[in-house]
Formats: C-alpha cells, sequence, structure tokens
C-alpha cells in the first residue's frame, strides 16, 4: 500500500495586486515618514507581503519611491487641466487625512522626502520640473518659469509649514480660506488662473 501524497491546491499570485499594494503601502509610509525613515520592511508589512517581492517587482526601494512619485504627481499632471493644478495640489495638500481623494499623496510624499537619497531627489527635481512647466503656460510674461517657480515653491512651503511641520495658525487655518488666499496672490503671478 503506498502512501498518497496530498498536495496542497497551488496558491495563485496576482502580480498586479501584489504591485499595487506595495506602491500603495509606500506611498502611505513615505508621506508619514519620508523616504529615509521608511523601511522596505515596513513597506512589504503593510502592503501584507514578503519583503523580497518589493525587491523582484521594482528592484529597490529607490525605484519604488520613484514609482510612488511618478504615479501620483504625474496622473496629476496629465488628468487636470493647467489652469486648475494649483487648485487641485492645494486642496489635495490641505485635505485632512482620508479627505484627499484616494493614493493622491504626491505633495505630501515630496515634502517628507525632500533631502533623501541622489535617485529620491532626482525623482523629485524631475517632477518639480514638470508642475513648473505646466503652471509657466499660465502667463505671457517673459519671466513665466520664474513666476512658475515661485508658485510652487510658495505651494511646497504651505505644505511644509501646514503638514510637515504643523506650525500655526497655518496648520488648523480653514482649507477653503487658505485656498481663496494663496490663489488671489498667485493670479498676480499667474495672470491666467481662473477667477471664481
Amino acid at each position: 500500500m503506498t502512501a498518497e501524497k496530498t498536495q496542497k491546491p497551488a496558491r495563485r499570485r496576482d502580480a498586479d495586486a501584489t504591485r499595487r499594494s506595495l506602491v500603495e503601502a509606500a506611498a502611505e509610509l513615505f508621506a508619514e515618514r519620508g523616504y529615509d525613515r521608511t523601511t522596505v520592511r515596513a513597506i512589504a508589512a503593510r502592503a501584507g507581503v514578503n519583503q523580497a517581492l518589493l525587491f523582484r517587482y521594482f528592484g529597490s526601494k529607490t525605484a519604488l519611491f520613484g514609482e510612488v512619485v511618478a504615479r501620483d504627481g504625474r496622473r496629476q499632471l496629465r488628468e487636470t487641466p493647467a489652469e486648475r493644478l494649483l487648485e487641485t495640489a492645494l486642496r489635495n495638500l490641505l485635505a485632512p487625512p482620508g479627505d484627499a481623494p484616494p493614493g493622491d499623496r504626491s505633495l505630501e510624499v515630496f515634502l517628507r522626502s525632500v533631502g533623501g537619497d541622489d535617485e529620491a531627489a532626482r525623482t523629485n527635481r524631475r517632477l518639480t520640473e514638470e508642475y513648473t512647466g505646466v503652471l509657466a503656460g499660465l502667463t505671457d510674461a517673459d519671466d513665466a518659469e520664474v513666476r512658475s517657480a515661485l508658485v510652487l515653491a510658495w505651494l511646497l512651503g504651505i505644505g511644509l509649514t501646514r503638514v510637515v511641520v504643523r506650525q500655526e495658525p497655518l496648520a488648523g487655518a480653514d482649507p477653503e480660506h487658505v485656498c481663496r488666499l494663496m490663489l488671489t496672490a498667485a493670479r498676480t503671478l499667474l495672470e491666467h488662473l481662473p477667477v471664481e
């Protein structure tokens, strides 16, 4: 009499779902902790997978960071009309956690990861250049890139003060009020921003 081997059914892996889980987990952790303080182990644990899968699908934490920033930031660039980009980015940044569109924490990830690893810094710079280029199209001035860079620097400064440092009175200010003030002032530099 031979012993019959009991085979467990092979567990089917869903590579796309695993990649999405890793990107979502990384986006949340990069936004909460920044690039340097986020570990591969923490990302894998939050995604509910073995950390070896992060390396299989992305190669490194830095490449995953690039994927997160590119996905969120470039999606916003692709899906948002130029004249609404500043307002959309500002509203997402000012939204209480959980109120921003799902997965859109690109500015928060950016802010908490400034000054990180070289590849992360290059990814941040490329995305900043893309946003600056789009915003520059909202003015006819000769110094359009300088104007758009100033507006973007202001946006990032608001995010840094409100989200990272949590300095009052900006941290507790009404998002609608902040948005209204910022957009009114930004129109002096980018005259093609719509008037509400």
